[in-house]
């Protein structure tokens, strides 16, 4: 069971808290005697020590007490209130014991004076009043700070929860879009479909394992991307190109799995890739630690079957890792993809 906050800091508060109140309220009581009279001084002293203890674990015992029973819609305000009141009942009663023990051991100097008592009265509703905002005010910090953690964790698991999704969106994408290129290589030379296929199980194998981590170095994309290569080699032959310009000590950096994969199909699926037509994929990083894939803009006439999910799922899987988002910009002769490398 978590502790009361004020159980927590209580020993810390009754260091700050008691002192004062013992020397205050034994000066408004006996007057300037108190600090001149070593007798008086210690009778006083071990008196209102003992009784300002009990009181503060007899209202320690009422705060558990009220706590169980509160009702979480109350205002500050009215909290306070209804706080400062229960507990003065206990303190002030555990004031009026004091006075009547300091009037039955005759303490010297000490006299009986209504005035008097109504200002220790009053002293011990300041003090209460003190007390019940202070620990309501570390209660309120304690609980606060309780909740930004829970928001940290749910915030956390969300975000997980969301890149798997995402993860789990680039398996049957990549699955979907291959199958469109075999379907068409089987009208159009089955011998190649048959190669395409077996290179198609190794490839998907690699993105099944690649595709469990949020971030991986380039240095394992550009290895997948070798075996992609080959595949789509395989589908379009001379007409497709590759160009690779990657400046040394960029392989470390990481980025989202299956990026340059997402990136390199996009371009192959909307463009025509023809002997008397090809494309050239550039994939080039920069000493600024970006990585930029552009081709040359050859449109299909027909658009060509998509779910949507290529650079959507890079945009948002950037987005929920708190990093740049990524650019694209076509300007109707090279379409440009720029990612930072993290």
């Amino acid at each position: 069971m978590k502790l009361p906050a004020y159980s927590r800091y209580d020993q810390l508060l009754q260091a700050m808290v008691v002192p004062i109140y013992v020397a205050v309220t034994n000066w408004i009581l006996i007057g300037p005697m108190y600090w001149q009279d070593w007798v008086t001084f210690g009778l006083a002293t071990v008196l209102t020590l003992m009784i300002t203890i009990s009181a503060w674990y007899a209202n320690n015992y009422l705060s558990i007490q009220l706590d169980n029973s509160r009702s979480e819609s109350v205002s500050y305000i009215l909290w306070v209130f209804n706080r400062s009141s229960a507990v003065f009942l206990t303190s002030g009663g555990h004031t009026l014991i004091l006075y009547g023990m300091f009037w039955l051991i005759d303490l010297p100097h000490f006299q009986l004076n209504a005035v008097r008592l109504l200002f220790a009265l009053l002293f011990t509703f300041c003090i209460v009043v003190f007390t019940v905002i202070t620990y309501k005010s570390i209660h309120t910090i304690d609980d606060l700070q309780e909740s930004k953690q829970q928001v940290k964790t749910l915030s956390q698991a969300q975000l997980q929860a969301e890149l798997n999704a995402l993860r789990q969106q680039v398996n049957p994408h990549f699955l979907f879009n291959s199958l469109n290129s075999l379907t068409a290589l089987i009208g159009e030379d089955p011998a190649k479909a048959e190669a395409f296929s077996e290179e198609l199980s190794t490839v998907y194998r690699y993105l099944l394992r690649a595709n469990e981590a949020p971030l991986v170095p380039l240095a394992s994309e550009l290895d997948f991307l070798n075996s992609y290569y080959h595949l789509l080699k395989t589908r379009h032959g001379d007409s497709l190109t590759l160009v690779r310009q990657v400046l040394p000590g960029t392989e470390e950096r990481q980025l989202p799995p299956l990026t340059l994969q997402l990136l390199i199909e996009n371009a192959v699926k909307h463009n025509i890739i023809l002997p008397d037509q090809p494309l050239t994929i550039y994939l080039q990083t920069d000493d600024t630690n970006r990585l930029v894939v552009s081709n040359n803009i050859q449109r299909k006439a027909t658009r060509a079957l998509s779910n949507g999910v290529g650079l959507s799922n890079i945009l948002s899987k950037y987005q929920m890792l708190g990093q740049p988002t990524p650019t694209i910009e076509d300007d109707g002769i090279e379409f440009r993809v720029t990612v930072r490398l993290i």
